[in-house]
């Protein structure tokens, strides 16, 4: 077997394989051998067929028989001749010699990963701490939670549900197919674009009013983003919230049978650390990948990123099939995704490089204990850790998660690492958004 390789791009490589004929015949041979002891033909006992009529009948079958098992058979022993690392399936070309048998394979490799900036990391550390006041906040949004709407006569106020009829328009054209009727909204709770529910304070029933906004940049509707929209809405109904007492019964309510405002902020407290902690690991996480992707730059299998991303859009392609619309009706494209996964493809790489280099062993101990705190917000939390454990791909998940936090602590240990101060809310507004 001789390979060749020739270099096409930074990542793509064609791999040339010859076979010697002497090869291609033995095995030719020995195929038709066998067939000539299976084969029946008009004119010949069983298994005394001649070899050059078995031949005949079936030689340009057997011989393509043969060169797909002589690709199967040499294609990885080649790659492995040439120390190459594909990342993508090949495209194989097939052709004819007059001497013996030769093919093409063309693919991606996988790119060399340097991690000599490693040590250049800078990562900011998020801390935060629970306050007093964030309690109170907090206390008061599942105040909020338990309210009740009761109708009132009056102009509109911050926080109260407003009923709408509205309409709008971009460039001539109405974007709310027609008047959108009967449309709840709570006044404060930014389910609407910036702008329009401060239109909504200080007006009365039946009363109609025009505005204009424009839309964010990163709108999900393309042809919206960043336009002006004029609307015009007309006032249903006013709802103002009644919002309940914190007393016995109400904290009762979450679980504290003994029903006291000490026990009740301690449990509130202690579940905004839990929080806390986990966020402020997640934003750290993603300090640490901001940093890796900035600073450890290589090119990405074009192979890879376009197979997430026909992952990605199949349920929109299922989607569009259902509603017998095409695909751009729903304003997904490739650029959409395009970004996030070369991101997550390239860091995925990364880490992968530096678990093998470093040789990061994952700590089972650690996995446990991750199982085990997963389980605790259940009320049978050993029921929820067998379940885990009883079986090997649910147990991958985790042990793949315990194993990137193991790589982010080894990178911290190398990276130059400072503290920044944040406000609870501050993280965990951010980490909801």
């Amino acid at each position: 077997m001789q390979v060749s390789v020739e270099k096409t791009s930074e990542l793509s490589r064609k791999m040339t394989v010859s076979v010697p004929e002497s090869i291609v015949q033995e095995k030719m041979a020995a195929r038709l051998k066998s067939l000539a002891r299976e084969v029946k033909v008009d004119g010949f006992r069983p298994g005394k067929v001649p070899q050059h009529v078995v031949k005949k009948m079936f030689g340009i079958q057997v011989r393509n028989e043969i060169a797909g098992d002589l690709i199967q058979s040499t294609y990885y022993d080649a790659l492995k001749d040439q120390d190459l690392r594909p990342a993508s399936q090949p495209y194989i070309d097939e052709q004819e010699e007059a001497e013996g048998f030769k093919y093409t394979a063309v693919f991606e490799v996988y790119p060399e990963i340097s991690l000599e900036n490693l040590g250049q990391l800078e990562i900011v550390r998020p801390m935060a701490v629970v306050e007093q006041s964030d309690v109170d906040g907090m206390i008061e949004k599942l105040r909020l939670q338990k309210r009740e709407w009761v109708a009132v006569e009056r102009a509109s106020l911050e926080n109260d549900r407003v009923t709408i009829n509205f309409s709008g328009q971009s460039e001539g054209e109405n974007f709310t197919d027609g008047v959108v009727e009967n449309y709840s909204v709570d006044i404060g709770s930014k389910q609407m674009i910036t702008g329009f529910e401060d239109n909504l304070v200080g007006l009365e029933i039946g009363a109609v009013k025009a505005f204009e906004l424009t839309f964010p940049e990163k709108y999900g509707n393309e042809k919206l983003a960043g336009k002006i929209g004029g609307f015009e809405v007309t006032v249903i109904n006013i709802e103002g919230p009644v919002v309940p007492e914190i007393d016995a019964e109400f904290i009762k309510g979450y679980g504290i049978e003994e029903g006291t405002l000490e026990s009740f902020r301690d449990d509130v407290k202690n579940n905004m650390e839990r929080e806390l902690v986990q966020a402020l690991r997640g934003k750290l996480k993603d300090a640490v990948m901001d940093a890796l992707y900035e600073k450890i730059q290589f090119a990405v299998p074009g192979s890879l990123i376009d197979e997430e991303i026909e992952n990605l859009m199949k349920p929109y392609l299922e989607t569009a099939k259902r509603q017998k619309i095409k695909l751009e009706d729903l304003h997904i494209t490739r650029d959409l995704f395009e970004g996030q996964v070369k991101r997550r493809i390239a860091l995925g790489l990364i880490l992968s490089e530096i678990i093998q280099k470093n040789a990061i062993k994952l700590d089972d101990n650690k996995v446990r204990a991750m199982v085990e705190d997963m389980a605790k917000s259940y009320e049978r939390p050993e029921d929820v850790v067998n379940w885990y454990y009883a079986d090997k791909n649910r147990l991958n998940d985790v042990q793949q998660m315990v194993l990137e936090d193991q790589t982010v602590d080894w990178l911290m240990a190398q990276a130059k690492v400072s503290d920044g101060t944040l406000s609870f809310s501050d993280v965990m507004d951010k980490q909801q958004s």
